[in-house]
This record gives C-alpha cells, sequence and structure tokens, in this order.
C-alpha cells in the first residue's frame, strides 16, 4: 500500500458521545433509565470517563495520533436543564472544546443528538409528542446561535434507527416499550426532525457541512429470506436515508452484518466469530454500507462510525486495517468517500452493557481516569499520517 491511497484532505478521526464519556449526565432520561428498580441497564454511567473536566487530555490524545478530525457530542440536557432554560456555563464549556479543537488542529465535528433526551423533554413525551421536530430544532437554533462559527461539520441525530428499534420496538432502551405504532410515529418524528434541524443549522451563524448519522450493515438473505430482507432494510434504513435529500453528506456507521431468514434476523451462525457485543466479526460492513448509502442518497459519504468491542488489542488491528482495504476499495471505485471515524477514542460506557465493551483505542482506568493509548491507537495514527492503510 503507497501513502495518500485516500483522497487528499480525507478525514481521519475518532469518535464519542457526551453521555458515554462526560461523567454526571444526570439530567436525562438514560440516566433515569440507568437507576430505574429492575433496570436492564449492567451499570450506572457515573463518571463516565470524566471527560467533561478532562475534554483537554482527549483531544491532546487525538493530536498527538496524527488524526485530523474529532467527533463529539453535546448534550441537550446539560444546555437546555430545563423547558426553554439555557445554559451559558454549558454553552461556554463546549465552545472551549471548539476552540480546543482548533488550537489542536483537529477539525471539530458535532452531533446535537447521541441518544439522549433531557428528563423534562421525556416526561412530556420526547420523542413521540407531536411538537418533537420543532422542539429539537429550537434546541439546535439555540445550540448554533452560540457555537455555530467553530463547527467544522455537524451531525444532526446519531443513529434515530436505533433509538427507535431499541427504545419504540424491542424496549432495551429508554422509554422502554415495545409497540409498533409507537415505533413509527418515533421514526417519522426523527425524520422531520432531523429537516428542521438542517434548516436551523443553515441559519448560521458558520457554513459547514450537514447531515445525518444512520446505522447501517451488511445484509444477507439467507435461506429465501430475500423478501423479509428488503421488508426489514426499508424499515431500518431506507425511510431515514430518504430524509437526507438535500443535505451535504450521509454518516455511515456500521459494525458488522445481519442474516435475514423468511421469518426475520437470524443470530450468527453457529461457529461464527464474535465480538464482545455478540456481532459477528464482518469488516466487510464498511464497503458494503458505504456502496448502499452513496447508491441510495447520492451524496458524498463520511464513516463517522466504525470499530469493534475486543478485549484483544490485536484483534482491533486485525479489524481496522480489513476495514480500511474496505474503504480503500470504495475509493478506488470512485465513490466520493471523504472521511473514516474509529469508534471510540476511550472505553467508555455502552449503554445496556455498561463498561463491559471495550471500543477504545484508548484504555481508560476507571478509578484514576488515567488515559493509556493503545497499540491499535498508534496503528490508526500512522494510517492516519500516512493517508493510506499500512501494514
Amino acid at each position: 500500500m503507497t501513502a495518500d491511497q485516500f483522497p487528499q484532505g480525507f478525514m481521519w478521526g475518532t469518535a464519542t458521545a457526551a453521555h458515554q464519556i462526560e461523567g454526571g449526565n444526570t439530567n436525562n432520561d438514560w440516566w433515569d433509565f440507568e437507576h430505574a428498580p429492575g433496570t436492564i441497564v449492567a451499570e450506572s454511567s457515573g463518571d463516565g470517563c470524566d471527560s467533561w473536566h478532562r475534554f483537554g487530555e482527549d483531544l491532546d490524545l487525538v493530536a498527538e495520533l496524527g488524526l485530523s478530525a474529532y467527533r463529539f457530542s453535546v448534550e441537550w440536557s446539560r444546555i437546555e436543564p430545563a423547558d426553554g432554560e439555557f445554559s451559558v456555563v454549558a454553552l461556554d464549556h463546549y465552545r472551549r472544546v471548539l476552540d480546543g479543537c482548533h488550537a489542536r488542529g483537529l477539525a471539530p465535528v458535532v452531533t446535537f443528538h447521541h441518544f439522549t433526551t433531557p428528563r423534562w423533554w421525556a416526561a412530556q413525551g420526547g420523542w413521540e409528542h407531536p411538537e418533537a421536530p420543532e422542539r429539537f430544532a429550537a434546541f439546535v437554533e439555540r445550540t448554533t446561535a452560540a457555537l455555530g462559527d467553530g463547527l467544522a461539520m455537524a451531525c444532526t441525530i446519531n443513529e434515530p434507527n436505533i433509538v427507535t428499534l431499541m427504545g419504540y420496538r424491542r424496549g432495551y432502551f429508554p422509554p422502554a416499550v415495545r409497540d409498533r405504532a409507537r415505533t413509527d410515529l418515533v421514526a417519522e418524528h426523527f425524520c422531520r426532525g432531523h429537516r428542521a434541524a438542517v434548516d436551523a443549522l443553515r441559519a448560521g451563524p458558520g457554513d459547514f457541512p450537514i447531515g445525518l448519522t444512520l446505522s447501517m450493515g451488511g445484509w444477507q438473505a439467507v435461506d429465501g429470506g430475500e423478501e423479509r430482507l428488503a421488508q426489514l432494510r426499508a424499515e431500518h434504513e431506507d425511510r431515514y436515508l430518504a430524509a437526507t435529500t438535500g443535505d451535504d453528506f450521509i454518516g455511515v456507521q456500521c459494525y458488522s452484518r445481519t442474516l435475514v431468514g423468511p421469518e426475520g434476523v437470524r443470530e450468527p451462525a453457529a461457529g461464527a466469530r464474535l465480538t464482545q457485543m455478540g456481532y459477528e466479526f464482518w469488516p466487510s460492513c464498511v464497503g458494503e454500507t458505504v456502496r448502499r448509502a452513496a447508491a441510495v442518497t447520492g451524496l458524498p459519504v463520511y464513516i463517522t462510525e466504525n470499530g469493534i468491542g475486543t478485549e484483544d488489542d490485536a484483534e482491533r488491528i486485525e479489524y481496522l486495517g480489513a476495514a480500511l482495504d474496505e474503504a480503500a476499495a470504495c475509493v478506488a471505485e470512485g465513490i466520493d468517500l471523504r472521511g473514516y471515524f474509529c469508534w471510540s477514542l476511550l472505553d467508555n460506557f455502552e449503554w445496556v452493557y455498561g463498561y463491559g465493551p471495550k471500543f477504545g483505542l484508548v484504555a481508560c482506568d476507571r478509578e484514576t481516569f488515567a488515559r493509556t493509548p493503545k497499540p491499535s491507537a498508534h496503528f490508526f495514527g500512522a494510517c492516519a499520517r500516512a493517508n493510506a492503510r499500512i501494514d
């Protein structure tokens, strides 16, 4: 592999989310969910990685690895802790994060909703409320007014299809219900909320590309499951992809593949190689999802999340190398792929799984919060410096 295998200006980054790393996000629906009687969540997010206070250390790590971008989220429940009440302190904090990125030569890529919703809004119905798209857009408008001139890119909503699937169809995320009609309603509101947020972001200040990030996967029919696969993919992906018309990019987030038989989703085959999340080890998902996202939307593509939960860092290097091979193949085919963000910078809170799965390029001690880059961090950084997948 030669240097500059990827286009000049290709964005090499890593990604985080506020609730997973900041710590002390006590004012959102996830904090309530973590502490509810009989919760299925393995443990509380607690102090996270203390990144609310240690964000400078995190940015130093990203820069020292040779990466060019840092994707993070702003926490709605901190910025608007009560209905219509906006926190100057929280907005100033995120301004310091933006300034810290620029001071280190990093492009700040900001996500405005990454799974969590303020508890006051959740109590009123959250994303089921008929005014949900407008209320989310109002938060985006106020936050953009304070921070927009510092953004390099904006992601409106992170994986709305996972929130609907896990929160409203399977009951594993808040509000922990299983209702098809409510799932469809929330999906509609997310799509409308995305479009309203795009308008709010484009109103400025700032001038930056805007897009949606969607959970996608390699879908494979088995034993005659083609018709069922098409139905599931239309529900899980296509209705959200249809909402991206007019956007500047589509963010693809992929980890594995999904096998579908006539009866529906199947578990990985017996003996399949699995990750800590129970996913099949399948880095080919990168090429499969990038090609489909580009074909369906016609938009430039960023891989805004990809990675593996594993205790074995050699396995992480293997996975990332294969994933980058897939990305390079897409570029060689002429697909407008503009960046790759590894999930995640830190070993962090992985929602219902707690701190068990290790996705981080950097280990974070649960008691001292000391950050220790893993060999995979240096491997990924070397690829970024070479602008190529290297051995």
